[in-house]
């Protein structure tokens, strides 16, 4: 007969997860194929660039199945910061998680002091960081180069958001998917089209709402799976324009959310394109008018945008360049 694996017992896993990265995925998936039961430990403060709550709800999607419990103790963070420095961790430990645990999983050299006040056993998993070379104080210096090491959860965090806006007929959903393909990544197409392609491309008052929560929905879904950008065919701003000029008003809520909305870069599609007539198109006659609007908006919102025109290649040339400006993190991008 054979031997059974012995009883494997508890784990914790404590950190800042400032922000969660591969390598804290591969910690939390290691400490749960050697215990039985692994408690995840996220300590924040404060004065810290990432909110605590939001980085507790990244952990507790990275984490199925673990016990997931968002610490707010304004510990010291060294040993040389306070004289009861490990006292004072324990007390806070041992206060939170649910049973004093066997095994005490970590990537860092105090594991083992923190491991021993707590009367568990220390086990390093990747001192070296030599099996996912990356470290949070990376990513957040460069999160474009270190894009890759994001899981799911954390990406649309750091993702750098394009939309693009302007009147009828100039080019946009052609821009995004063109752009998407060159950047081998994620696009936010039109929520509007497909759905008002069902019924016969009309729209009625109550498909505003809808039309503006598909786009909110898919945004956020899609930015999950952009690589370092994500482009946006139209935005909630918009979707106003539309509303208004169709049926004389437009739910608060929209009007709220699209003042929200948060964008690195927005591409204003100049009206010197020509016009190609479609079931949802309308108003050839006020492009320019939109145009102006939109410009107006924008930087009455304070967003940062620049003027697409010209030629298709032309449009596409420019778009690129801003785009790239946009990765590297250059600030000096001029508005319109």
């Amino acid at each position: 007969m054979e031997d059974s694996l012995p009883k494997r017992g508890s784990g914790l896993i404590l950190g800042k997860f400032l922000p969660p990265h591969l390598g804290h995925q591969y910690l939390v998936d290691f400490a749960r194929a050697y215990v039985d039961r692994l408690t995840v430990v996220v300590g924040t403060l404060q004065s810290e660039p990432i909110d605590g709550s939001l980085r507790h709800r990244w952990m507790c999607e990275i984490c199925p199945g673990a016990t997931v419990i968002h610490l707010t103790d304004e510990n010291p963070q060294q040993p040389e910061d306070h004289p009861d420095f490990w006292r004072i961790w324990q007390e806070s430990l041992l206060r939170v998680v649910p049973e004093r645990p066997d095994y005490l999983f970590a990537s860092e050299p105090y594991g083992f002091r923190l491991a021993e006040v707590l009367g568990a056993r220390y086990v390093p998993v990747d001192h070296a960081r030599a099996l996912v070379p990356v470290s949070s104080s990376a990513i957040r210096q460069d999160p474009m180069a270190y894009f890759d090491y994001l899981p799911a959860p954390v990406r649309p965090y750091f993702v750098r958001r394009i939309c693009i806006v302007g009147p009828e007929s100039t080019g946009k959903t052609v821009l995004a998917r063109r752009l998407a393909e060159a950047y081998r990544t994620t696009w936010v197409a039109e929520y509007a089209r497909p759905l008002l392609e069902l019924k016969d491309n009309r729209c009625d008052p109550e498909d505003i709402e809808r039309i503006a929560r598909g786009h909110l929905a898919s945004e956020a879904a899609l930015a999950r799976q952009a690589n370092r950008v994500i482009f946006c065919d139209t935005d909630l701003m918009t979707t106003t324009f539309w509303s208004d000029l169709l049926f004389g008003s437009c739910p608060g809520w929209i009007r709220r959310e699209a003042r929200r909305q948060r964008y690195c870069l927005t591409l204003l599609t100049d009206a010197d394109a020509p016009w190609v007539d479609d079931p949802q198109r309308y108003f050839p006659e006020r492009r320019a008018e939109f145009f102006e609007r939109c410009r107006r908006e924008l930087e009455a919102l304070g967003r940062r945008y620049t003027v697409i025109g010209g030629s298709w290649d032309e449009r596409y040339a420019a778009a690129c360049r801003a785009v790239d400006a946009v990765i590297a993190g250059e600030e000096s991008l001029a508005g319109g």
